[in-house]
């Protein structure tokens, strides 16, 4: 584990963040070839298993979308400890992201600032990838991400979710509509709830039955996230990713004006974490039901972090930019974190 502190101090913290982040991906994608010996010393615990979404995790701890947003790495995320790899965000159409750089360190504060604009070779290019990972007998859950493409108008977009979902439904574990990211035009709008209802009522009719969530952003009054959280619950969804990204910039040490040098984008990482744990206590204030499932993400670091994600009422945790600071064993050393903390999944032995 001190290995990686100095690697990144030396030498990844100087390079490019995205090229840094295609490197990494190499390396994980090779994991398998290992012949499993990255799996034996990675593997959670049998007592973190949690019964979720009709499904069984092997932990309650998984990754976010947007660092594998092809489908290109999910057997090797699921043999360094993750529990679920959540792909994506997809889209109907291949589309290249926003111009570079679209991607900053805030290494101060722990975080990142990005606005890569749901870069991805689009749905149809995942579905083998995705099939083709199903078929492994070691593999984590596989959530799918699915997004509005950049070139569909807003009036248009329930037709591009449905499109994604009826070719990605049938081969997800799970499948989460994300209608948060700060970096598509247009796109946090469909969050008011005379949008989002005509839209989630049919992508879930396009799932057919496949688990559904939709993920929601940290910046919306309370008042409107209770309002989406009483939609799901009135279409049927199974439950609510909180929180992706924030467009806020405050509370960080980064001198103000290399922050906003950065421009636009979303902060996640450290920086999130008393909102994300906000909302996430808001949810479960609205709805204590445990069937309904609430995926918290933003800002956790350490097992602690988990552990009180879990014991604010969330099912399972997500986590992504602290990936970048921990290294490739940071899973690992949540999943035995929990295990010292006492924690025991619902599906555990």
């Amino acid at each position: 584990m001190r290995l990686y502190p100095l690697l990144f101090s030396t030498v990844l913290r100087r390079m490019d963040p995205e090229t840094a982040h295609h490197l990494a991906f190499r390396v994980i994608r090779a994991t398998p070839l290992l012949g499993g010996i990255a799996r034996r010393f990675c593997a959670p615990d049998p007592a973190l298993r949690v019964r979720a979404l009709g499904l069984e995790f092997p932990s309650p701890f998984g990754l976010a979308a947007g660092f594998d947003k092809n489908a290109d790495g999910i057997i090797g995320l699921g043999e360094i400890g993750f529990g679920h790899v959540e792909v994506g965000t997809l889209t109907k159409h291949a589309q290249p992201g926003n111009p570079k750089p679209r991607m900053y360190r805030l290494v101060g504060d722990r975080g990142l600032i990005n606005r890569m604009g749901f870069n991805n070779g689009g749905s149809a290019a995942a579905v083998p990838r995705i099939e083709q990972a199903r078929l492994r007998r070691h593999r984590p859950v596989i959530g799918v991400n699915i997004g509005k493409s950049r070139i569909t108008e807003v009036a248009d977009a329930t037709a591009d979710y449905v499109w994604s979902a009826e070719r990605l439904a049938p081969i997800a574990d799970y499948l989460a509509v994300n209608v948060s990211s700060p970096n598509t035009p247009g796109l946090r709008g469909l969050q008011e709830v005379e949008l989002l209802e005509p839209l989630l009522a049919a992508v879930r009719d396009a799932a057919a039955g496949t688990p559904l969530l939709v993920k929601i952003a940290p910046d919306m009054a309370d008042e409107q996230i209770d309002a989406i959280v009483e939609l799901a619950q009135r279409l049927g969804l199974d439950g609510i990713i909180a929180t992706n990204t924030t467009i806020s910039r405050e509370g960080l040490q980064a001198d103000a004006a290399e922050v906003e040098a950065m421009g636009a984008g979303g902060l996640s990482g450290a920086p999130l974490k008393d909102r994300a744990l906000e909302v996430l206590q808001r949810i479960r204030a609205v709805v204590p039901d445990p069937e309904f499932c609430v995926i918290s993400v933003g800002g956790v670091t350490t097992a602690e972090d988990v552990h009180e994600r879990l014991r604010a009422g969330a099912t399972l945790v997500q986590g992504f930019t602290a990936f970048i600071y921990e290294g490739p064993l940071w899973a690992r050393a949540i999943n035995r974190g929990l295990v010292r903390a006492g924690y025991r999944g619902s599906a555990a032995a």
